[in-house]
């Protein structure tokens, strides 16, 4: 993969800024291209000035003229936290449409290989477990989730179409939770959410009865996924489900957080939110047979990595309110 210029979409996010780590250090030139909505110049601050790695700041819902060659976009673009994407629901729409045109429409003028960072909500609450790519999924159209869980269905579609009807080579890939360093303290995520309320002492929340399950895959598996469906030949084009299939319910997790923190606070329980799924547990067959691909850092080990990144980060951001006090 090393040589190649490639333009990461979201690169200056928690998932896309570990792509440009790992796409800079294969020996490639990347062009990140981020709003700033949701991700932040911190996350990349160790490639800026380097020659292999450019930044540039705009919103996908609008074109981009690019006027260099391209040889590979990974569209990674659209806040991924409920807490994010329901604070303007029509632009999370429009970044999964309006940004998954144009960069097609790029990906179509340059004659580059293009992957699109799908999602496991397009299987909304699942009447089947595990989800294999082939399930249809089970989502409301008008719920308060709807725009991330539509948006992005609407994507596939586009993708799908475009390979049809232009022969733009493309990539699809399912991605369930995810976790790992540079995650956002107020994302909302149910990882970050109890470290973060774990180390400062707060009661951990839970929403629902804690029964619901998730599968989390550490954010060095998942790039290394990418990269590889990326990689793989014509044949891979539809959806292929990325995830760890390792199912954990939400009360095993916070129990975890807290027993790795050392921490002392309590579990409270609220009302679950709407349309939040009871069941997440990827098929990854497809992963494992056409790309050789399966997640290989356990819960537990990638806990304690995060744990550690929360920690040095509480650390400096008390260290800097005490200075300016």
């Amino acid at each position: 993969m090393s040589g190649k210029t490639i333009l990461v979409t979201g690169g200056a996010g928690f998932l896309g800024s570990h792509l440009c780590d790992r796409l800079i250090e294969a020996g490639n030139r990347v062009i990140c291209i981020d709003s700033l909505v949701t991700g932040s110049k911190s996350n990349v601050t160790q490639l800026m000035g380097r020659r292999s790695f450019e930044f540039i700041e705009h919103d996908i819902i609008e074109p981009l003229a690019f006027g260099g060659e391209i040889d590979q976009i990974y569209n990674l673009a659209c806040p991924a936290s409920p807490i994010k994407y329901e604070l303007d629901p029509l632009h999370t729409f429009k970044t999964s449409v309006y940004g998954a045109m144009n960069m097609l429409e790029m990906a179509r003028e340059k004659n580059a290989k293009i992957l699109q960072a799908s999602t496991s909500e397009v299987y909304g609450d699942p009447s089947v477990s595990p989800q294999p790519e082939r399930y249809f999924g089970n989502v409301n159209t008008v719920g308060p989730r709807s725009c991330y869980d539509e948006g992005k269905r609407a994507a596939e579609t586009l993708f799908h179409d475009f390979h049809e009807r232009f022969g733009v080579e493309t990539r699809i890939a399912r991605i369930f939770n995810t976790y790992g360093p540079r995650m956002s303290p107020d994302d909302g995520r149910v990882v970050s959410n109890f470290i973060v309320q774990a180390l400062t002492g707060q009661d951990l929340t839970v929403y629902g009865d804690g029964e619901q399950t998730r599968s989390f895959c550490y954010v060095d598996d998942l790039v290394d996924g990418l990269c590889r469906l990326m990689a793989s030949g014509p044949e891979t084009y539809m959806p292929v489900n990325m995830g760890n299939p390792g199912e954990f319910t939400v009360g095993e997790l916070a129990r975890l957080v807290l027993d790795k923190t050392g921490a002392s606070p309590r579990i409270v329980y609220r009302d679950l939110p709407q349309d939040d799924p009871h069941r997440r547990k990827p098929d990854i067959t497809s992963a494992r047979t056409r790309l050789g691909w399966e997640p290989r850092v356990p819960l537990s080990e990638g806990l304690d990595r995060t744990i550690a990144y929360f920690a040095a980060l509480l650390t400096r951001a008390e260290e800097t309110a005490e200075r300016v006090s």
